[in-house]
């Protein structure tokens, strides 16, 4: 297929060969990896400044995405690409072979610098989903920063840069321009831009940005960073956001928030449910507001069923329509799949390339799937245009990118429906506003370093 860029994909592209680093935050849908791919080739063939890149992405992107991309389009058929992932002895063989891009999982990041005994001599690389290095006490973060220093160019590139807050942002730069303007120590980094929100004594628990220190941070890494958001320069499809509301009963409320006060549920006269801290505590509250719980044992104890109806109402008012729908723990899994058998409604998990085919051929009404596989580099857009939220998440990178699973290019409808199944008096309220917050300060930050398209 020819090749025929978008204007802000040429200033994409433009960006990256002109700047040896570079954090491009690259909304869904927008063709991150053929631009990545086509500033590389211009690198490697025309002004040579480049001979052996490193592409480090999520294992199923690694896998599939940049090689396939590579296949798609006629101006980079010559590029060979060389996919490490997998047993140690495929990884060593493809690190061996004879290639101009080498692609592993970020799982691998250590192994490849620690343990393979195969010389890190990349000179260029290209880091796809710059957000898996935002903590700056990982071990892939500590092994790639001991080779930083012999990197000649380096890409970052995301879309959700600041999903958990301007915290995240730290990590994410230091390993771009080893700390040259957000500073080499997150305790500066905090000292200067933030101050102590939640405290017992003199341990802080977390930290909340200081009035100046969005548009400051921004203004640090602006040289260095281009933004685009996908409904700047694509036709998207309306995003419709609800929540539908499943109500428990009064004794069903009263277990719940007994349990919320003593962080003990008493199972009969011998049995009870335990949570040891507060972090604890709100994943069994997210698990009760489901409707089931895991003992101290690992056995799921069934809460109520309000979330199930509230999903049987959704399906039944879909009237056929495909609905996909997220799930966060194993039980409600279970209790979903076990639902839909008694309604005799045809599913299946999204687990494999196998039933993601199926999903976009349209040949079950209802897919489940978990947030967490749901992520980067997957497109169901062709199965469907809704989703339905059984089980919520504190992750906004998660959220996002599963939902731009169906509201990306190339969704033919003209309105993707994302329903949430919320709970009423739960943790699942706190859980929607905490997302609305983050949204909040993720739009911040894609905004204030927006691309000027004027070229």
């Amino acid at each position: 297929m020819i090749y025929e860029p978008h204007d802000y994909q040429k200033y994409a592209i433009n960006f990256i060969k002109e700047n040896p680093i570079a954090a491009v935050l690259l909304d869904m849908g927008l063709g991150k990896t053929s631009i990545t791919l086509t500033a590389i080739n211009d690198l490697l063939f025309d002004s040579f400044d480049v001979r052996k890149v490193l592409v480090i992405a999520p294992l199923r992107v690694a896998r599939d995405t940049w090689t396939a991309e590579v296949d798609k389009w006629d101006h980079l058929r010559h590029l060979i690409c060389s996919v490490a992932v997998g047993t140690e002895a495929k990884r060593k063989a493809a690190l061996e072979k004879k290639a101009h891009i080498y692609i592993i999982n970020r799982e691998n990041v250590s192994w490849l610098i620690e343990d393979s005994g195969i010389p890190f001599d990349f000179d260029m690389v290209v880091i796809d989903e710059l957000s898996s290095f935002k903590n700056g006490k990982a071990k892939r973060f500590k092994s790639l920063m001991k080779v930083r220093p012999f990197v000649k160019r380096i890409v970052g590139l995301t879309g959700t840069p600041a999903g958990n807050g301007l915290m995240d942002l730290w990590a994410e730069f230091r390993v771009l321009d080893m700390g040259k303007r957000l500073g080499r120590f997150i305790s500066n980094y905090r000292l200067n831009y933030f101050t102590p929100d939640k405290r017992n004594g003199q341990i802080v628990y977390s930290y909340k940005p200081l009035p100046f220190a969005e548009q400051a941070i921004y203004d640090a890494i602006s040289d260095i960073t281009i933004s685009m958001k996908s409904t700047d320069h694509l036709k998207m499809p309306e995003l419709v956001s609800t929540a539908y509301p499943a109500v428990m009963s009064d004794a069903e409320t009263q277990t719940y928030e007994d349990f919320k006060s003593e962080y003990v549920m008493k199972l009969g006269k011998d049995k009870e449910i335990t949570a040891a801290n507060a972090a604890a505590l709100s994943g069994k509250l997210s698990q009760m507001a489901n409707g089931a719980i895991y003992d101290d044992s690992g056995e799921s104890i069934r809460i109520h069923d309000r979330k199930l109806d509230a999903l049987e109402d959704i399906i039944e008012a879909a009237n056929g329509k495909p609905l996909l729908v997220a799930y966060w723990f194993k039980h409600d899994l279970t209790r979903i799949s076990e639902r839909l058998q008694k309604l005799h409604i045809p599913f299946s998990r999204l687990d494999d390339a196998a039933s993601i085919r199926r999903w976009n051929n349209g040949e079950f009404p209802v897919a489940l799937i978990h947030p967490a596989s749901a992520g980067h580099g997957l497109n169901l857009q062709s199965g469907g245009s809704a989703i339905v939220w059984f089980g919520l998440t504190w992750s906004l990178e998660l959220y996002q990118q599963t939902i731009a699973r169906l509201w990306r290019q190339g969704q033919t409808s003209e309105t993707v429906v994302v329903q949430h199944i919320v709970t009423k008096g739960t943790i699942d309220e706190r859980i929607m506003k905490a997302l609305s917050k983050k949204e909040h300060t993720q739009t911040a930050l894609i905004d204030a370093v927006k691309a000027d398209l004027k070229i």
